[in-house]
Formats: C-alpha cells, sequence, structure tokens
C-alpha cells in the first residue's frame, strides 16, 4: 500500500506552495496527500528538550493548518500529517520508499534567474525511490497547466521510465509531451566550419529516428497524447530550461546507484532543478 503523494513542509511559503501543487496532482491522480514535517532531535539539557516541544507543538499546529487548507481546496481529497524526528533528509528518503510521488519547495532567486535547490531538496531528489517533484513558490498556486517536456537521451536503454512518467502525466492533465533529446557535439565541433565540418546534417537524422522509435511504444499506449519530438545541439541543461517556456512540468532522469553517500544527480538535472521557472520531476531509473 502507498503513501500517496508526500509533500515536505515546514511552514515556508515555497513548503506551502509545494502542498498546494500536490493536491492538484493528487485529485488528478485520485490519490491522497501526506504532509511530512521531519525535525532534528538533539540530545541535550532539559532547556533545550523543552524548546524540542515547542518545536513539535508548532510543527503540529502548522500541518493541522496546512492540511484544513488543501481538504477545503475540493472535495474528496484525503490528507494525513506525520511529524519525523529523525531528520529531514532520512524520513523523506524513507517515506518516498512507499509513495507515489515525493513533493517539495524550492526558493526563487532575486531577480528571476534562478531558484535555490537547498541541500535537503537535492539529497531527497538524488536518493528518494520514487520520483521527486521540485516546485517553486511562484507557480505552486497555478496547479498543472500546460505540455510535459521531457529530457531523452537516446543512448539510455532504461530512458522508458523517464518517457513513461512523462506520458503518464501529460495523460493525466490531457495536454502533449515535448521529447528532446540534446546532442552535444564533440568540443572539435565548435571551432567552425572554417576547422571542421558542419556534421549537424549527418548525426541529427539518426538521433531524430532513435528518439522516435523510442516514444512510438508510449504513444501507442497513450493515443491522445500529442507528441513533439526534438533533436537539439548544445548543453544539454540550457537546452531543456531554455526549452519549458509554456510547459506544465519538466521530466528529467536521475540514474540509481548503490553508493549511499553524496546526492546523486548529475549535471544535466542539476541545471535544470535550479534555473527551471516549472516544476520538475526527477524520476530514478536504472
Amino acid at each position: 500500500m502507498t503513501q500517496d503523494i508526500v509533500v515536505g513542509v515546514d511552514g515556508t511559503e515555497e513548503a506551502h506552495a509545494a502542498a498546494h501543487w500536490a493536491a492538484s496532482e493528487a485529485r488528478l491522480r485520485g490519490d491522497g496527500v501526506l504532509l511530512v514535517y521531519a525535525r532534528e532531535v538533539w540530545p541535550g539539557p532539559a532547556a533545550l528538550l523543552k524548546a524540542q516541544e515547542s518545536e513539535a507543538a508548532w510543527a503540529r499546529d502548522m500541518l493541522a493548518r496546512t492540511a484544513d487548507e488543501l481538504r477545503g481546496r475540493g472535495p474528496g481529497i484525503r490528507v494525513t500529517t506525520r511529524v519525523e524526528s529523525s531528520g529531514a533528509v532520512a524520513a523523506l528518503v524513507a517515506a518516498a520508499g512507499t509513495a507515489d510521488l515525493v513533493v517539495l519547495g524550492s526558493r526563487a532567486l532575486i531577480g528571476g534567474a534562478g531558484h535555490v535547490v537547498g541541500s535537503v531538496g537535492l539529497a531527497v531528489a538524488g536518493n528518494a525511490g520514487s520520483p521527486v517533484v521540485l516546485v517553486r513558490g511562484s507557480v505552486g498556486e497555478a496547479g498543472p497547466v500546460g505540455p510535459v517536456t521531457v529530457g531523452v537521451d537516446v543512448r539510455e536503454a532504461s530512458g522508458d521510465a523517464v518517457v513513461g512518467f512523462a506520458f503518464e502525466e501529460a495523460a493525466r492533465r490531457r495536454t502533449g509531451v515535448n521529447a528532446v533529446h540534446v546532442l552535444r557535439l564533440p568540443f572539435y565541433a565548435t571551432l567552425g566550419p572554417a576547422m571542421v565540418p558542419d556534421v549537424r546534417p549527418a548525426v541529427a537524422p539518426e538521433f531524430e529516428r532513435s528518439l522516435k522509435d523510442l516514444l512510438a511504444p508510449w504513444h501507442a499506449k497513450y493515443p491522445d497524447v500529442k507528441v513533439t519530438a526534438s533533436v537539439v545541439l548544445g548543453s544539454a541543461g540550457h537546452e531543456l530550461v531554455r526549452m519549458t517556456d509554456g510547459t506544465g512540468l519538466v521530466v528529467v532522469g536521475r540514474r540509481t546507484r548503490r553508493s549511499a553517500l553524496g546526492a546523486h544527480l548529475g549535471s544535466v538535472a542539476q541545471a535544470v532543478l535550479h534555473h527551471s521557472r516549472v516544476p520538475v520531476a526527477v524520476v530514478p531509473h536504472d
């Protein structure tokens, strides 16, 4: 039995936006929402223990108010709450083991140039066993709108996990999928036609065929989902962010690693997480 959609909340505006985005997602899925406040527990003198008790009481009140807000958005949304004391990363990664989805907030940078994904967000996105969605505070209330953009590496045999997630989300939203493969040319190609021949006409069609072949079974499974497939040249993170204007969700993959150390996110996923203006789903795959 799953715990539906898990949301990490801490009383901030970003977490509040993530909770509301999760409620919209829960309605699409027919899921419930589990709000989790994870606190650190430190052994110490009685004064410190008393402060921890006050924090727990505040957390329960904050969770109750947030849950009431979500229930008020529409009938049938099942919302539960939980206070954990094992630390934010450990608690959320553990909850992800039986969740359909984990949703966290992220803070916009001054001037709108991007947004900040804190250490907790990066660690959870890099280690959770289920997909993790990072929601920027300014878009959390809007809910899921626009097509789903998915970054696809046609050279990865396990790309189906990422593409499948994108098609499922698009089908729920009754929208389309923009599938993008970014082709990074060898360094010598940047020297220009005076130094080397332009190889784009030779290599792009092959990758376009591979992308369409990868998408074909998913399009057959979801025939009502309109599909756009693109092969572009450049930096994968930059190009994916550039192509997300007007989309409702960006989907990127994250390879599952056996090591327990570190946040296992590649450079592409991190670039999209930090600079996308729309929610980003990080999908683990083998």
